[in-house]
C-alpha cells in the first residue's frame, strides 16, 4: 500500500504537469472504486486551471478554482501522467485531460483508492477533517506524541499508525523508526518515557525524508509518476527481513503480528 513517501513522490512527479494547465475534460471508464467516482467531477472539472497539487496525510488534493478533487491511491493505485497516444489498460479507470496534450491517468487494479469532488474547503471534507497531524510539519514533535500517548496502553506501533494520533506512518516507517528509536514496537504508548518519544518523532521525521529523497519503497505495487520504481526499500533495516541479521547487532530480525499487522524488530537493540 502506497504510504506518505510514495504519495509525496507521486504528488512532486505529478506536479509540474499539471499546475496552471487547463482541464480539457474528465473520462470515467470505471466508476466503481471504493467510493462511485462522482459524475460531478466530469462536468465541473473541465474549462479549470488547475492551481495547486497538494497532499494531505495520503490523500492527493487537486485544487481547482470551482473546487478540489480529492484522491486515494488505494492499496495498488498510481498516477500517470501520459501523452494521449497511450492506450488505456485494463484498470485505467479515470483520465484528466489537460491542454498540454497530455493527461493524468489513474490506475487501480484491486479498487480500493477513491476520486471524489468537494465543492468545499477539502480539509473539512469528512475524511479529512479529523486527521492528525503531518509527520513533517511542525506540529509534531516528541512532547506532542508524550501528551498524546499518556494512559494508553494500546502498542507503540498502533499508536503510532493511528491516524488520528498521526497521519501517514503506515507499517513499513512505522517498524523503520522504532528500529531507528530502538523502541521495541510492542511496548505500551503510555509507558515510553519523554526523551524516548522525543528520539521516536525525529526517527519518523528521518525515516520518511529518507524515503521521499530515495522515491518511496517499491515492495510489490508501486513505482513513481514516471514509472520507475522507488528504491528505498533497498535500505530497509527491519521490514520484512525476518531471520536475516540485524544491520546493528547481527541478530536475527524477529517478525510477530500486532494488531493484525506484520511488524518487524531486533529484539537486542529495541527495548
Amino acid at each position: 500500500m502506497p504510504e506518505l513517501p510514495e504519495v509525496e513522490t507521486t504528488r512532486r512527479g505529478i506536479s509540474p504537469h499539471l499546475l496552471d494547465r487547463l482541464v480539457t475534460g474528465v473520462t470515467i471508464r470505471d466508476s466503481r472504486l471504493r467510493w462511485p467516482v462522482p459524475e460531478e467531477i466530469v462536468a465541473e472539472l473541465p474549462g479549470q486551471v488547475i492551481h495547486y497539487v497538494r497532499r494531505r496525510a495520503k490523500y492527493l488534493l487537486i485544487g481547482a478554482p470551482n473546487g478540489t478533487a480529492i484522491l486515494h491511491l488505494g492499496m495498488s493505485g498510481s498516477l500517470r501522467v501520459l501523452k494521449r497516444a497511450v492506450p488505456p489498460g485494463k484498470h485505467d479507470h479515470v483520465d484528466i485531460v489537460l491542454d498540454s496534450d497530455r493527461y493524468l491517468r489513474f490506475n487501480d487494479p484491486r479498487r480500493f483508492g477513491c476520486l471524489l469532488w468537494t465543492r468545499g474547503d477539502p480539509l473539512e471534507h469528512p475524511l479529512l477533517s479529523k486527521l492528525g497531524p503531518e509527520p513533517l510539519g511542525k506540529e509534531f514533535d516528541g512532547e506532542y506524541l508524550f501528551r498524546r500517548s499518556r494512559g494508553r496502553r494500546v502498542s507503540i506501533k498502533q499508536f503510532l499508525m493511528d491516524s488520528a494520533t498521526l497521519v501517514g506512518v503506515g507499517n513499513i516507517y512505522a517498524s523503520e523508526a522504532l528500529f531507528r528509536a530502538g523502541i521495541h514496537p510492542g511496548r505500551q504508548a503510555g509507558r515510553v518515557a519523554r526523551p524516548r518519544m522525543e528520539l521516536l518523532a525525529e526517527s519518523v521525521k528521518e525515516v520518511l525524508e529518507d524515503a521521499i529523497r530515495a522515491g518511496g519503497t517499491t515492495l510489490r505495487d508501486f513505482t513513481t509518476s514516471d514509472g520507475s520504481p522507488g528504491y528505498f526499500s533497498q535500505k530497509l533495516c527491519v521490514y520484512g527481513r525476518a531471520g536475516e541479521p540485524c544491520t546493528v547487532c547481527g541478530g536475527a530480525i524477529m517478525h510477530k503480528v500486532l494488531g493484525q499487522r506484520s511488524t518487524y524488530y531486533c529484539k537486542s537493540c529495541q527495548r
